[in-house]
């Protein structure tokens, strides 16, 4: 009884122990992609950032493709869960939920310097690697069919004259353009641009939403 108590935490911590090693050689690398772009990123420069040893880099991932992809994952997941999370907190009115889609895509906490940049990394590479366009076409794709719905929603209720798919398409194109404005580094902050979505979307939804937030 004893031995077998003494095993099963030693198994808890083995677990964690991989996955706390794995996050940091994660966060060491998304440091790299933001600083060094994605040619220069390397195993040695992500081991050190995350102050480990190339073997241990190399035990977890193997190579530096694979950490790589287990990074775009890592970062596709925390979005997805970011805007779901939105999504499930919201006013339960299809304004409200466009206010909360609209709004978290500039939370500081996926809105950062640091993870822009990575993501810049990665979409210049997407093009030559499909491996990259299939990890986040899934995810998305069920953001945008997101907007649809709520673009559907809002047209019913307010008799607008538009076809929700081109609209949702135009509010995901408008947000992702302010993403990149912010990755450019231009004096663009976050707190600016996210006045400029809410300001577009003020302006597509005039009979649900205000600058100041729901009607």
């Amino acid at each position: 009884m004893n031995v077998a108590l003494a095993v099963e935490p030693d198994k808890k911590s083995r677990k964690a122990s991989k996955e706390t090693r794995q996050q940091q050689l994660i966060e060491a690398t998304i440091d790299s992609l933001a600083k060094r772009g994605y040619s220069d990123t390397t195993l040695a420069n992500v081991a050190d950032g995350a102050k480990l040893s190339r073997g241990i880099v190399n035990f977890h991932f193997e190579s530096k493709e694979k950490l790589l992809v287990a990074t775009l994952q890592y970062m596709a997941d925390e979005y997805a869960s970011h805007w779901n999370a939105a999504l499930a907190k919201a006013q339960p009115s299809a304004a409200g939920r466009m206010w909360a889609l609209v709004n978290a895509d500039f939370d500081r906490k996926i809105c950062t310097k640091r993870k822009l940049a990575a993501w810049c990394a990665f979409w210049g590479e997407a093009k030559s690697r499909p491996t990259y366009q299939a990890l986040c076409g899934a995810t998305d794709l069920n953001y945008q069919n997101a907007f649809v719905d709520l673009c559907a929603e809002l047209k019913a209720e307010g008799g607008y004259d538009y076809a929700p798919e081109p609209m949702a398409l135009g509010i995901c194109s408008m947000l992702e353009g302010l993403w990149f404005r912010l990755m450019m580094n231009d004096g663009l902050t976050r707190e600016k641009a996210l006045v400029a979505a809410i300001e577009y979307v003020a302006a597509v939804f005039p009979r649900h939403l205000s600058t100041n937030g729901l009607l």
